[in-house]
């Protein structure tokens, strides 16, 4: 009876186990198979497009979207079957959008799948440094602390009134320029409360706040402010109509790590003249000099977004264009293998060797959807790989623009990500 016992519970045990099992095995196939599922497929209007995402996954779209061949089937009239399991290939006639909502093995339902359809046009790879010099929409608050007053005692008049992200924009219903003129307002109040607008997160909103003379006998509020950032990054693309890309990520606050507003930009001539080898632990650096001149401006900046900054730039800057205009490669176009990015160490922008390791269709993680390697052999002797100012070097394979470098992995200087070139695309 004993022995019975025990074979029960063993067998209860090893019935619980391989269904944790199942189930585990199974919540890692549905991740899997969400991660190389977009949320987003674009295809060119006019063109036929191959989409073999290899997934078991299928669902109904409409005629009028899309004429298919390869497993697509016509179930009647009014829909259209569509397999994702194996290759399709997808032809649209005009520019639209389309969602098609796809169930996992037929059965379960899964994900809604948007069909952009855009226009096919090229672009011209650029590669070259720029200057970058932006302004902020506001005084950006970077943080809130405290200070001694007159008396030796610490006061933080903006604690709990003012949040590190907030854009300051009036002071008493005057606009504010600059942080000069912000400090000199607030130097002026004569110890009489202040009036601030305050943008945060798109709500507009007035506080007031109670300026304190501090030891040096200045009226202050206890925050740290910034109006302006500069730095030097590469351009990615440049259209017929000059419209530009670049970065291929956005221009964050190096405080607040939020995306900064912008009031205006602009690009500028620099000349790259020392680079800091990357290695491992510790990215290298590109070294630009800028002239922050009137004469000195090429383009100006018109957007700042997650996918990189865009704008209008000079005809002057196609001289600096080594490449001809080229098509873009959307995602489900990209191959595991080698490709190349257009880079400027020196005087020229060169296209060097690289490797793409891993596509990642993951819509959360817009900027890191190519992995890729550096293996040129003369940029790994230069930079050891990629380093800081790189941000929006082209990537190249098949003849088609497909992407912009991003980021660089600390631990590895010879690894880095970068965006795939539709989202900056769609973006201008």
């Amino acid at each position: 009876m004993n022995k019975m016992k025990r074979w029960k519970i063993y067998r209860s045990i090893l019935v619980v186990l391989l269904g944790i099992s199942i189930a585990t095995i199974g919540f890692v196939m549905y991740l899997d198979v969400w991660r190389k599922t977009p949320d987003t497929i674009k295809i060119k209007a006019g063109v036929l497009q191959d989409i073999d995402l290899k997934v078991p996954l299928s669902g109904v779209a409409y005629p009028e979207m899309v004429e298919t061949s390869g497993n697509a089937k016509s179930e009647n009239v009014e829909s259209l079957y569509i397999n994702l399991e194996n290759s399709v290939t997808f032809f649209a006639k005009e520019e639209n959008n389309y969602k098609i909502n796809f169930k996992l093995f037929g059965i379960i339902p899964f994900k809604s799948v948007e069909i952009e359809v855009i226009k096919d046009f090229k672009v011209i790879p650029a590669g070259f440094p720029i200057g970058i010099y932006v302004k902020t929409a506001g005084i950006l608050v970077i943080d809130v602390g405290t200070f001694l007053g007159m008396d030796g005692m610490e006061y933080s008049p903006s604690d709990n009134l003012l949040l590190e992200g907030d854009y300051i924009t009036k002071i008493n219903y005057e606009e504010v320029t600059s942080k000069t003129d912000f400090m000199d307002k607030i130097g002026s109040c004569n110890g009489e409360q202040v009036i601030l607008t305050v943008n945060r997160k798109e709500e507009i909103f007035d506080i007031r706040i109670q300026p304190i003379l501090n030891q040096s006998n200045e009226y202050k509020v206890g925050i740290w402010i910034r109006d302006s950032a500069q730095g030097v990054g590469t351009m990615t693309f440049i259209s017929e109509d000059y419209s530009f890309g670049a970065l291929g990520h956005g221009i964050n606050d190096t405080d607040t790590s939020q995306l900064m507003k912008l009031e205006m930009g602009n690009l500028y001539n620099t000349e790259i003249i020392s680079i800091t080898k990357g290695k491992n632990g510790s990215p290298g650096e590109l070294t630009g000099i800028i002239r922050y001149t009137q004469d000195n401006i090429i383009g100006n900046i018109e957007v700042n977004e997650n996918q990189g900054i865009f704008g209008k730039c000079s005809a002057s800057l196609l001289e600096s264009v080594v490449m001809e205009p080229m098509s873009i490669g959307l995602k489900q176009e990209i191959e595991i293998g080698p490709a190349k990015i257009l880079a400027c160490i020196d005087e020229t922008p060169k296209l060097y060797d690289v490797e793409i390791t891993e596509i990642n269709f993951d819509n959360d993680n817009k900027n890191r959807g190519i992995t890729l390697k550096v293996t040129d052999e003369s940029l790994l002797a230069i930079t050891g790989g990629i380093v800081q100012g790189m941000s929006g070097s082209p990537i190249i394979q098949n003849d088609k623009l497909i992407g912009a470098v991003t980021h660089v992995l600390v631990k590895d200087a010879t690894r880095g990500y970068g965006t795939f070139i539709e989202n900056m695309i769609l973006m201008r």
